[in-house]
């Protein structure tokens, strides 16, 4: 009850078209359960004793009459609940979907490291299509219904308390199948959802790397570990179904023999005098309203345990919180110079044993380019995160102008630092939107004076459709060297004051990389730079380098002081050198 509540909590913005669908449910409601009534009158009159056959003839008449002006009421009312109901549905299915994933923008990457992006995409797909289901239809007929359940007990009631309290004696039993398989069913459902999820994880890894796949020639694995994913939640789904299709005849079991009770009790009632035939006729009519009632309950408390385990899901990600929090106090400065100071950092991921950065300190002035070279897993990636505030320091602190970047909006930090990696990642859309992207405001020359800084306007405007051409799924209808001067136009149109550059030539050929490297230059000038490389060529001339090892910076200097000094710096410089020049 407290998903659902949770649930059903999304409807309140709408709750004036809500209340105008209840009303119009409640007089369709009404209205149905005036034929039986109806019908119970002609009959006790028509087949009355002292019967006139002309009375009885303008009473079928009048009778006649009235049903057909009530089917006319009930159609209109009915049109009205549908479409009210219905659109708040749709609408609290809507805003679900937008709230879900506008938090998940709020996770840190910590969140997106450890899930899988079909699972994410598979809460915001089939898990919100199930509870748009359960909220769009099962909300109409649950009202619906229910006033008919309701409805029609008062009249039963009225018409003889005695046999209404017979026909109740079924009610125990559907309650107790209720409860009994609507547990099993919200459990199997929920595990389910999760197994489609995987799935979907499964497929969507296969798509997104599927050179790679073609090229280890790795189809009929992929196809085996995605059929296995498909055919243990189809297990699962053999497993709902049995459970729904138990319980449904369960209750409608139950339901009938409350009718037959019915029947045999009322009939005994008529035969004695002490019912009338018409009363036992629309008695019986009502009960069928009622019985029917409940066999749409079951449905609907099918469905709604269906929902409850989806909801449970997309709640759980709204549940998420983030561990790198806004401040309390925020503070703003009107400019930024750029210095980034390290003060005794220490960093460790919650699942990996040992520090990633330990007691690290170190200052980059304002404009000055400070290169981090060291072998693979030493940290500097790390380190550059840390910046970004992607994660936050166990200890220590890093400062922007001597500010602590924990006291400076996340938003408006992170718009002072553009970020060039190694592996691009585009947009599916236009070069000019994943330009624009840098600054959604910007116009189209801004947009083209970028891309001519950043050396992509050449071979931009020789496409057929030049800064409109669609780029595809991660940029693939570009090489990789045009993707990374598109993203290097994207940073300049940022125009931000730190800079980060991870290894953003080091999967390039010599012309593109001449290229790049070119627009690299353009777009350091000013900034201050963190450059990770493992080509030392490419950070010579950098104002200072700072070498990582273990977590720790083991040397730091000019390229000329590091090679004089000797140490990890010299032994790398050495190693890079000699291979290249044995393959020249």
């Amino acid at each position: 009850m407290d998903h659902l509540r949770r649930l059903f909590s999304y409807v309140r913005p709408y709750r004036g078209r809500l209340a105008v669908g209840i009303v119009a449910v409640t007089v369709a409601s009404l209205v149905g359960l005036l034929f039986p009534l109806l019908i119970r009158n002609l009959l006790n009159t028509a087949f009355a004793p002292d019967a006139n056959a002309v009375d009885a003839r303008a009473l079928l008449d009048r009778t006649a009459l009235m049903i057909a002006g009530l089917v006319a009421v009930q159609a209109v009312f009915n049109f009205m609940r549908t479409y009210q109901l219905g659109r708040v549905g749709e609408a609290v299915v809507a805003d679900i979907r937008k709230q879900l994933f506008s938090h998940l923008l709020t996770l840190p990457v910590r969140f997106f490291e450890e899930r899988k992006t079909g699972e994410m995409t598979s809460r915001l797909t089939s898990d919100v299509a199930t509870v748009q289901a359960a909220v769009s239809q099962a909300l109409a007929q649950l009202v619906n219904q229910a006033i008919n359940l309701v409805g029609g007990l008062l009249v039963l009631f009225y018409l003889d308390a005695r046999l209404t309290l017979v026909m109740l004696t079924v009610v125990p039993a559907v309650a107790f199948a209720a409860v009994f398989f609507g547990r099993r069913l919200q459990r199997v459902s929920t595990s389910f959802q999760d197994m489609v999820a995987a799935a979907n994880a499964s497929a969507e890894e296969a798509i997104q790397g599927v050179r790679v796949v073609k090229s280890f020639t790795a189809e009929a694995l992929e196809r085996r570990q995605y059929a296995t994913a498909i055919d243990a939640s189809f297990d699962r789904a053999l497993q709902r179904v049995m459970l729904r299709s138990l319980f449904v005849p369960a209750v409608i079991v139950f339901v009938f023999v409350g009718i037959g009770v019915v029947v045999w009790f009322g009939g005994r009632l008529a035969i004695s005098g002490a019912m009338q035939s018409g009363d036992l006729v629309g008695f019986l009519l009502i009960t069928l309203f009622v019985g029917g009632s409940v066999g749409s309950f079951t449905g609907l408390w099918a469905q709604l345990q269906e929902a409850i385990g989806a909801s449970r899901r997309i709640f759980e990600l709204l549940d998420e919180r983030s561990d790198v929090l806004e401040p309390a106090s925020p503070v703003t400065p009107e400019h930024v110079k750029g210095q980034v100071a390290f003060e005794g950092v220490s960093f460790s991921y919650p699942d990996r044993r040992g520090a990633v950065l330990n007691d690290v300190s170190l200052v980059a002035k304002p404009g000055e380019v400070v290169a981090l070279v060291g072998p693979s897993g030493a940290g500097k990636s790390t380190l550059v995160s840390l910046i970004s505030r992607f994660f936050d320091p166990q200890e220590g602190r890093i400062t922007i102008d001597g500010v602590n970047i924990r006291d400076l909006p996340i938003r408006f930090l992170r718009k002072q630092i553009g970020w060039v990696p190694q592996e691009t990642q585009l947009f599916s859309g236009s070069i000019a939107a994943n330009i624009r992207y840098g600054r959604p405001d910007a116009d189209d020359e801004e947009v083209r004076a970028a891309a001519r800084a950043a050396n992509a306007a050449d071979f931009i405007e020789a496409l057929d459709e030049g800064y409109d051409t669609l780029v595809g799924e991660r940029g693939v209808k570009l090489s990789g060297g045009q993707r990374q001067r598109v993203a290097i136009a994207r940073a300049l149109l940022k125009d931000p004051r730190i800079l980060i550059l991870d290894e953003a030539t080091s999967s390039l050929d010599s012309e593109s990389e001449a290229l790049v490297q070119a627009a690299l230059e353009v777009l350091m000038r000013g900034r201050t730079t963190f450059v990770i490389a493992h080509r030392l060529a490419t950070v010579l001339g950098a104002d200072t380098i700072l070498v990582v090892d273990a977590g720790r910076i083991v040397q730091r200097g000019t390229h000329t002081e590091l090679l004089e000094a000797g140490g990890l710096y010299a032994d790398l410089y050495r190693q890079q050198f000699a291979g290249e020049e044995r393959l020249a």
